[in-house]
């Protein structure tokens, strides 16, 4: 595409702008360079059209003015230095080059710029001295102050100019620099947040899978011994295993759904988390699979976020899980929900004793007691889980009701 002709100046600044300065920041030699060239073709009309006493000289000291301002970025002081000197031989020398004179002012611009504050300080005084030597050489008595002012001016404001830019640059680099952070910052946040999600979606799973095989391998065993004897109970049992069997899958897609990025939102959320209300199903099951448990109920539930209460039935669910693989067979079990203004108390026990061959009082192995440690920990609660002093096993969580409130 070919620029417009109707487009302006100004639209052509802004287009080209920004490229021009990239590639001057990545050149910046050969940019200065172009720059004194630049400088130096738009004065030699001027010195031709009105040439001083010395022409030679006056050639000569025009280019010994700009050649060092290709330099003026990458060593800026030095690049001073040199137009400096050169400025008091044309002094000496009584030339007057009123372009060539501006590469000492952008030279000064490019200390206050690129350089130390000490440095322009020095810089300064120099230019500033020059201007008082070159007001006295060059310029009527009657102008005398109006052109020392005047000069002092523009010293000071190549220097402000310089000061300007190298606060702006400053500035710019610390806003990159803050926006490299923040950018590492929330990639780590995304890392944790998925670290997070991995570990909900593996007690999930967990306890999807260690409760679900417990009850079906419980209704199987169920079946296999009555079936000679009531081959209708040990129809009715194998049927409600393949019932949990066919539920534990369903429930096994919606939990890793998550996992599919091209999966709808829709689809994610088609079925909700188990919560309180499902908690007599959950029993329900688990008396089915030969386990007799007691439900009680103290108090009324207060509102709590769909997390809390999924993380109530999965308490619950492992649990019991644990009771029916670590206790003998006529284990009773208790659920003891109790609802009050300054707790929830969430607990399970059993009567039964600790797994065959196991030493009194041992912990269970596996990952259960961690996972439901790490469940009640997100929304402020404690567990507690252990043996009792007359046999069995108790799990007991506390929570606060403004934690289970909050949505997390």
């Amino acid at each position: 595409m070919t620029d417009s002709p109707e487009m302006g100046p100004g639209a052509l600044a802004v287009r080209w702008g920004p490229r021009v300065r990239a590639l001057a920041g990545r050149h910046p030699t050969v940019a200065d360079g172009a720059f004194a060239l630049l400088l130096f073709l738009i004065g030699a009309p001027h010195l031709i059209k009105d040439p001083p006493g010395h022409v030679l000289l006056g050639w000569v000291l025009q280019v010994a003015l700009l050649v060092p301002l290709t330099w003026r970025r990458r060593a800026p002081f030095t690049a001073f230095t040199v137009v400096a000197g050169i400025a008091f031989v044309q002094w000496l020398g009584g030339v007057l080059l009123t372009t060539g004179d501006l590469a000492v002012l952008i030279a000064l611009y490019s200390v206050a710029a690129h350089s130390t504050l000490r440095r322009l300080l020095v810089a300064a005084g120099v230019v500033e001295l020059g201007v008082a030597m070159a007001t006295d050489q060059w310029v009527p008595r009657v102008h005398l102050w109006k052109a020392f002012v005047l000069l002092s001016g523009m010293t000071t404001a190549a220097a402000v100019i310089g000061l300007n830019m190298r606060t702006r640059r400053a500035y710019l680099a610390s806003l990159e620099d803050r926006a490299a952070r923040l950018e590492r910052e929330r990639d780590q946040q995304a890392q944790i947040v998925a670290a997070e999600e991995r570990a909900r979606i593996a007690r999930d799973v967990h306890d999807i899978v260690t409760h679900s095989l417990s009850v079906m391998v419980a209704l199987t065993d169920g079946a296999a011994y009555t079936l000679p004897t009531a081959p209708e109970r040990a129809a009715d049992a194998v049927s409600k295993a393949s019932e949990i069997g066919r539920q534990a899958i369903a429930e096994m897609q919606r939990v890793l759904e998550v996992l599919r990025q091209d999966a709808p939102a829709t689809d994610r959320l088609r079925r909700p988390q188990p919560g309180l209300s499902q908690l007599d199903a959950l029993l329900t099951e688990v008396r089915a699979a030969g386990l007799p448990v007691k439900y009680v109920v103290t108090g009324r539930p207060p509102a709590m976020a769909s997390g809390a209460e999924l993380t109530i039935y999965r308490l619950v669910q492992e649990a019991l899980t644990n009771v029916r693989k670590h206790t003998p067979p006529g284990t009773t079990a208790r659920v003891r929900l109790e609802y009050a203004a300054e707790q929830v108390d969430v607990e399970i026990t059993d009567d039964g004793s600790a797994a065959a061959g196991a030493p009194a009082g041992r912990p269970r192995a596996g990952h259960g007691i961690a996972g439901m440690r790490e469940r009640v920990a997100v929304y402020g609660g404690r567990l507690r889980a252990g043996p009792l002093p007359d046999g069995g096993w108790r799990v007991h969580a506390r929570f606060e009701p403004s934690q289970l409130e909050v949505s997390r």
